[in-house]
């Protein structure tokens, strides 16, 4: 255990300490977790399928402080069809075996957690893919990316590092050190500049200890988001309009001199 080697000297007490994604169920109330937390004596980001009421369930990340147990979380927002959500069950009843499966829960606010005296944008597995996820956390104060996920249902194949190397694109896009806690592997902390710098391996057991920056600037891509895609891809459409508005003259010019 992280405690163990702690109070070993091992390693140093850490400020903060990430759980990958779905690593338990709760409703807040988790003596256990409780006991976890307390005896490093730091908070914890633990990812938890959170039972928000009778009927609501979020995949989500908990503030988890020792003392006072959870806290503020965020709910994740993004949900993946099929996995989390069923869309259009009517229909797809007969598609898959997973529509008895109840929906999660979709959050609304963005991911950004006050925890370990600064604040935390997070998103949970594939929300990597999403552009508005990071952003707004990082918008909103976000000087650490924290990126919980789990990759069990993908085996060995090439999804676990697809969403790894999604992750290290996010870290450049917008400057941030990244901490990905992988309940399957592989789990990572990822330096500003998209490099990695430390790895678990997959289906291991292990632990990362490491020391990351933290940042206030917010990069060109954190102001102005996907405006500047847009941008570059209106002018390659305008471009194209063009190169073929002056074909078809040049054409039509060399027509009616024959």
């Amino acid at each position: 255990m992280l405690a163990d080697r702690v109070r070993s000297g091992a390693v140093a007490r850490p400020d903060l300490v990430v759980w990958p994604e779905s690593s338990l169920s709760t409703d807040g109330v988790d003596p256990a977790v409780d006991r976890a937390v307390d005896a490093l004596g730091v908070p914890f980001l633990i990812g938890a399928n959170y039972e928000a009421g009778a009927t609501d369930t979020e995949n989500a990340v908990v503030v988890w402080n020792p003392g006072t147990g959870a806290g503020e979380r965020y709910a994740k927002q993004e949900l993946v069809p099929f996995g989390e959500r069923i869309p259009l069950r009517a229909v797809t009843q007969y598609l898959t075996p997973f529509v008895a499966l109840a929906d999660f829960t979709p959050g609304t606010a963005p991911g950004v957690l006050p925890v370990a005296g600064t604040r935390v944008a997070t998103a949970i597995c594939y929300e990597t893919a999403y552009d508005h996820v990071l952003r707004d956390g990082v918008a909103d104060g976000g000087s650490l990316l924290v990126i919980p996920t789990n990759n069990a249902w993908y085996g060995r194949g090439e999804m676990t590092w697809q969403h790894l190397a999604m992750s290290r694109l996010r870290a450049v896009e917008h400057g941030r050190a990244a901490v990905v806690a992988a309940l399957s592997g592989a789990s990572a902390v990822i330096r500003p500049d998209g490099s990695v710098v430390a790895r678990t391996g997959l289906y291991t057991a292990d632990t990362l200890v490491e020391q990351v920056p933290l940042r206030t600037e917010l990069t060109f891509a954190t102001r102005w988001g996907a405006w500047f895609e847009h941008g570059l891809a209106l002018a390659g459409l305008l471009a194209a309009a063009a190169g073929y508005l002056l074909r078809r003259r040049e054409l039509s010019r060399t027509s009616t001199g024959a």
